[in-house]
């Protein structure tokens, strides 16, 4: 089975900076020949306060013909409590009433494949706890299925054990019990968007990987990551066990959020002022 994953299109009817960029990514995506496409979030640039641009990224991915599963990113519904646009009950109901489930699980032959909402792990609320009921449910009945996990934030940035890194990872603490499920139940891979790099690695017996965006990289907003700052997509090939395959791809405009944040994104520049001036 051949899975392309996508993430972090960043796509929007006003905003439409990096629209340009899904034509040729979905000529590519025909021309793969992929059995299924998982979007690991971003779709939108700000779906979490604007429900057209949820509604203009869906009648995109309905351009592909083979079956296309997707879970949120922050710019989708929302981020950590105390962030300027936090999860919330509107913006979860926005999500699944445009674009369907937040978390959900697909078997394909030997496989049992899990989305997860990654921004609702740090709440500590009935959201966050329901999903982790959900997840546990899901992993016990595998029934012998091998396993791979699919999200918008990595577990980690540096290292497995790190501390927490705000907003660019899943917290500690529910980074630990998902850390416990995968040793439980042997997940083999965890694929993740959100970083604007690419990487892979391992964490114990799982296989790690970082879906470079199709939109924009990070040129000096951020500081540097693990990984290649490249625009593109993931091939994971599954079989007995799984592969995956990082592709740049030269089709697509590796366009600079530095160079356009204030327009795209300008609730970040604001919080970057007062930051400058200390």
């Amino acid at each position: 089975m051949k899975i392309i994953q996508i993430t972090d299109t960043h796509l929007s009817p006003n905003k439409s900076h990096f629209n340009g960029n899904w034509e040729p990514l979905r000529d590519w995506i025909f021309q793969a020949g992929a059995d299924l496409v998982i979007h690991t979030g971003d779709l939108t640039v700000d779906g979490a306060d604007h429900e057209d641009d949820i509604t203009f990224s869906m009648a995109l991915m309905n351009q592909l013909p083979m079956p296309v599963l997707i879970v949120p990113g922050n710019h989708d519904v929302g981020h950590l409590p105390g962030s300027d646009q936090p999860v919330d009950a509107v913006r979860l109901e926005r999500w699944r009433r445009l674009a369907g489930p937040d978390y959900w699980v697909s078997d394909y032959g030997n496989w049992r494949l899990i989305g997860l909402n990654s921004l609702l792990f740090g709440h500590g609320d009935a959201e966050e706890v329901a999903q982790f009921s959900w997840l546990e449910e899901v992993l016990a009945a595998r029934d012998g299925r091998r396993v791979a996990i699919f999200t918008h934030k990595p577990l980690f940035v540096d290292d497995a054990h790190e501390g927490d890194t705000g907003y660019w990872s899943i917290r500690p603490a529910p980074r630990q019990r998902l850390y416990d499920l995968f040793a439980a139940h042997g997940v083999a891979l965890f694929a993740s968007g959100h970083l604007h790099w690419a990487w892979k690695g391992t964490f114990e017996n799982t296989a790690l990987v970082w879906g470079p965006s199709s939109a924009f990289i990070i040129d000096k907003l951020e500081r540097e990551m693990p990984g290649e700052r490249v625009v593109g997509a993931v091939i994971h090939t599954l079989s007995e066990d799984v592969s995956s395959e990082i592709v740049t791809l030269p089709e697509l405009t590796p366009y600079f959020i530095d160079e356009v944040i204030h327009e795209v994104y300008p609730r970040a520049v604001a919080k970057r002022v007062p930051e400058a001036a200390q």
